[in-house]
């Protein structure tokens, strides 16, 4: 990614994409060139939690909202101490933010730290094609002298695919830090961070729970060495087909029978340790909409997603995994992709969504509960 000093709204831009698609329009946050991955986001709200979360490292996200930085941003609702998506398109971006927790602009924020966007682009049009081609690699160039097409397609197409991308280690935490219950401890946790975002410790702490949150290079001695009721496995980005080190600590966790919880990126982890295939959606699925069912309850929530890969296990059967008996435990009502795993005979789960409601929706927080749950029962 190259930038320089922020776009007035008036300087061209130029999406390309790696099939040959070109969309036009005016330049977004920072001038420059950027590329990734070409997603789109249904959430009408939360930009700010989608901007900051490490699981869109790579990414160049469209939203298909078309209004975008209507309430500003603001020092509190960040899910990371910077922006990670790698590009942003928005069709019309907000002229005045208004909101009493408002600080900047979102044009200022991505100016600021470097990101490149593109907004006057027909976002419709422009999702309909990811989801009819599947999202793929693209490019965002801004300013007043831009290359020709055949150079920016040139480029784009020589940008790094998400299949076989091994990311977690370039946005998790360096070293250990420690998140303090609220309102006494009653259960200590240690969290692998692959990802995480701000949220999902606070959601534990306030349940009482103390976390530990490790970097993505821990080890199942490090895990242990913080003595964990529970051990859990955060969201992060990338292909889990090249997670096996995340794969072998979890084993580890496996084998000794501790409780443990995963969400997104844990799951897929959770999905490979039990001996199931992973692979890659055709667009995804991202935003605070998606409608998932508990298959053990037979409820149905909106749930918060961001994951352009899945689980591949049989949603009609108990499996045998070298861990005991596994089935599905929550599948996503629009397209039956796995969105859920619970082992039998282990106190273990895990989910491919975000139960910490950053941004909304706050359906699924029961998760953290039925964590806690497996804690008190092991304890017992």
């Amino acid at each position: 990614m190259t930038t320089s000093t922020r776009g007035t709204g008036k300087v061209p831009a130029v999406l390309v994409l790696e099939d040959g698609r070109i969309f036009r329009g005016r330049a977004y946050g920072a001038v420059g060139e950027t590329f990734g991955e070409a997603v789109f986001s249904t959430g009408m709200t939360g930009y700010q939690e989608t901007l900051t979360d490490p699981s869109y490292h790579r990414q160049v996200v469209v939203m298909t909202a078309p209004h975008v930085g209507n309430t500003g941003v603001n020092d509190e609702d960040a899910e990371s101490k910077r922006i990670w998506v790698s590009g942003y398109v928005v069709r019309d971006p907000a002229r005045v933010p208004s909101n009493w927790r408002s600080r900047r602009t979102l044009d200022e924020e991505l100016a600021a730290q470097g990101v490149v966007g593109i907004s006057g682009v027909d976002t419709r049009a422009l999702t309909r094609h990811l989801r009819e081609r599947g999202a793929m690699r693209v490019g965002i160039f801004s300013g007043n002298a831009l290359p020709d097409e055949g150079t920016m397609l040139a480029e784009v197409r020589q940008a790094p695919e998400m299949t076989g991308a091994d990311l977690s280690a370039e946005v998790a935490t360096r070293e250990a830090y420690v998140v303090p219950a609220q309102g006494g401890k009653k259960f200590t946790v240690a969290a692998v961070d692959l990802g995480i975002k701000g949220m999902t410790p606070y959601r534990m702490a306030e349940r009482g729970i103390e976390v530990h949150v490790l970097p993505a290079t821990a080890t199942v001695d490090d895990v242990y060495a913080v003595n964990p009721d529970g051990v859990f496995f955060s969201n992060g980005p990338g292909d889990p087909a090249t997670a096996d080190h995340a794969v072998s600590v979890m084993r580890g966790v496996l084998e000794r029978g501790t409780p443990l919880f995963g969400i997104c990126f844990g799951n897929q982890i959770l999905g490979r340790a039990l001996g199931f295939g992973t692979y890659k959606l055709k667009y995804g699925h991202r935003g605070i909409n998606q409608p998932v069912q508990d298959r053990t309850t037979g409820k149905v929530e909106v749930t918060a997603h961001n994951h352009g890969f899945a689980v591949d296990a049989p949603l009609d059967k108990v499996s045998d995994t070298p861990f005991g008996r596994a089935e599905v435990s929550h599948v996503c009502l629009n397209d039956n992709v796995v969105e859920g795993l619970q082992l039998l005979d282990k106190p273990a789960f895990s989910v491919q969504y975000h139960p910490e409601a950053a941004a909304g929706p706050h359906d699924a927080a029961y998760l953290f509960d039925r964590f806690v749950s497996l804690m008190e029962g092991q304890r017992a």
